[in-house]
Order: C-alpha cells, then structure tokens, then sequence
C-alpha cells in the first residue's frame, strides 16, 4: 500500500509524560518533512473542517540509548529523513535553544531520547531491526 515507512522510536527509560512528548515532537518533525504524506483535512457531518494527518501509519518503538543509537547509524547509512530528539532538548524553552543544544552534541554518540524515520520500507525495517513496539 505504502512504499514508505514511518517510525518513531523513544527511550524506554523516561518517564511516560517525556515519552509521549517526544513522540508528538518526532511526529510533527515527519510531517513537516514530508508534506507530500499529509492527506486531505477531516470533515464532519456539519461541515466542520479539520486539519490533516500524515496519511500513512506510523509505528512507534521503545529502545534503550544503544538501540536508538543503532537506529540512527542505520538512518544515517541508508540516509533516511530522520528527526532526532536529545535529552539536552528537555532543558530548553524554545526552538533555537533547541538547535543550539543538539549542535554541541557529539555527532558519534547523541544522547537521543528519541528518534523518527521515514524512507523506504525496507530501509527503515533495517534500522529498527530487533527493536520492540512500545507497550
């Protein structure tokens, strides 16, 4: 049905209030990434118009900071779009600050707490190989 694939992974290790934030932040960073992959807005029964969602599925995965690094290696290879979150982003307040704290960190070991992919199904299967959907 798809020839992409989209998935979220978080680190297991945060509380479940970190962990939905990152995933809703990773979400956006894929929509914005692909607008292509946006389907047309909602419509009620009255009318009412809402807005649009990625028009694909997204599977959200739960890993430890090795197997987001893994991940990343892998999106990186494969040269996936990738969306990455850091712990250091929980300390900031806005976007630049953001930025800011992601480019100080070490290219060979981020310190992700999370992590979205999209590309190629089998390119993004490979990446999250061994990795378990979040319970």
């Amino acid at each position: 049905m798809f020839d992409t694939k989209v998935a979220l992974i978080v680190r297991n290790d945060l509380p479940t209030w970190q962990r939905l934030n990152v995933v809703a932040f990773l979400a956006t960073g894929i929509a914005a990434a692909a607008p292509d992959a946006l389907g047309e807005p909602y419509v009620d029964a009255s009318g009412h118009r809402y807005g649009s969602m990625l028009g694909q599925p997204m599977l959200v995965f739960e890993a430890d900071l090795p197997g987001l690094q893994a991940a990343h290696r892998v999106g990186r290879e494969r040269e996936l779009t990738m969306q990455p979150y850091v712990f250091a982003m929980f300390a900031t307040g806005h976007d630049e600050a953001n930025r800011e704290v992601f480019l100080a960190e070490d290219p060979a070991n981020l310190n992700l707490v999370g992590l979205a992919l999209r590309g190629p199904k089998k390119a993004v299967d490979k990446a999250v190989k061994g990795l378990s959907l979040h319970r």
